[in-house]
């Protein structure tokens, strides 16, 4: 096992201008902890994740897995494994074949070979399939096959590039938790990469969110959801994503609809030291709560409602100064609002309340 940095590392692209793929990239996985890179289509995650494997070119900075620098090492010599997102299983070979072919070209023994599948096969549940070719298997089984491929090969570090994308959304959340348990088992070095942020949020010690290249934030799960860095993760962290809207600032906060939203002391000491006259304002759907006459609140007109068992998402418009923004709002399913009928929201908890800067993005809450 080994830790693995990007030491500003970038990959640039021809063109005009040139495109930064990946931009000044400074991050370190620790041994034996499971990373997942998580961004946007295009936001750089799997040409980061190549650079590692040595198919990008690093065209800037560095890449050190352990104690070598491999910038400038083939693939062959980086002591990795790769998960891809198709199976690329050979289809003329059963899963023992496919399992132990890479030791089979390193001139490994019959038996010794034969020893690690059938470790891998037991880790994986697949010793009933070891005889069967890739045509036999659903995709889940093939995934699996996929893996032991790469576990058979004992790595340094594990990359797995988007593999549950071809899976049916059962099967994600099922192998998902098994990839996830394999790895805390193992105990191997892991990039994962995935464009799916709920996935990211469940399998990750860290998760580190990419856009345009660059990299925005890189913390646990929960400090994620909790601290978002600027209002791309703040927006992009959580499912349904945190309302954000840009307000000026008036008094001691900001007004949505009839309700005059009080912004914490920090925020407005902040606001008033960067000379701000308008804030974005960041709540997430579960800090707002529907609320009788009387209490201090806003209200909804509802445009759509998501029935999803325990809870219900409301998805709808509030007056705001001159326009309308829309919110979303959690609420019990057992007897959610109609669609069309008008609602008082109010806000849980301000403290809960989440303030960027409106042109860089930028917290305002350090």
């Amino acid at each position: 096992m080994a830790d693995v940095a990007y030491a500003d590392a970038s990959r640039v692209y021809a063109g005009s201008p040139p495109v930064r793929a990946v931009d000044r990239l400074d991050l370190t996985v620790s041994d034996g902890e499971f990373l997942v890179l998580v961004g946007p289509s295009g936001s750089g995650k799997s040409t980061a994740l190549r650079m590692v494997a040595g198919l990008e070119d690093v065209d800037e900075g560095a890449i050190r897995i352990g104690d070598r620098e491999v910038t400038d090492l083939p693939p062959k010599d980086r002591d990795i494994a790769m998960v891809f997102q198709s199976y690329a299983l050979y289809p003329h070979m059963t899963v023992a074949e496919n399992m132990g072919f890479a030791l089979r070209l390193r001139g490994m023994s019959k038996d010794t070979i034969q020893s690690k599948v059938k470790e891998a096969a037991e880790l994986l549940d697949l010793s009933k399939y070891l005889d069967r070719k890739p045509k036999a298997l659903s995709g889940g089984q093939r995934q699996r096959v996929a893996m032991g491929r790469a576990i058979v090969r004992e790595p340094s570090v594990f990359l797995m590039d988007e593999p549950l994308s071809n899976l049916d959304a059962k099967l994600r959340v099922e192998t998902r938790a098994n990839i996830a348990a394999l790895q805390n088992r193992l105990g191997t070095t892991t990039i994962y990469v995935t464009h799916d942020q709920v996935e990211a949020m469940t399998m990750g010690d860290r998760v580190a969110v990419l856009k345009d290249g660059m990299l925005q934030q890189c913390a646990s799960p929960r400090e994620l959801y909790d601290r978002p860095a600027n209002a791309f993760v703040a927006g992009f962290i959580g499912s349904p994503a945190m309302n954000l809207a840009t307000f000026p600032i008036a008094g001691d906060g900001v007004s949505l609809g009839d309700l005059t939203v009080r912004l914490p002391r920090a925020i407005l000491d902040r606001a008033s030291a960067d000379d701000l006259g308008e804030v974005t304002v960041g709540v997430r759907p579960e800090t707002l709560r529907l609320v009788g006459d009387g209490e201090d609140s806003f209200e909804l007109t509802v445009e759509l409602v998501e029935e999803l068992g325990a809870d219900a998402y409301l998805h709808g418009v509030v007056a705001a100064g001159s326009g309308k923004q829309r919110i979303v709002v959690r609420v019990d399913g057992r007897t959610p609002p109609r669609l069309g009928e008008r609602v008082r929201v109010g806000i849980r908890d301000e403290d809960e309340l989440h303030a960027f800067h409106p042109s860089s993005g930028v917290t305002l809450l350090d």
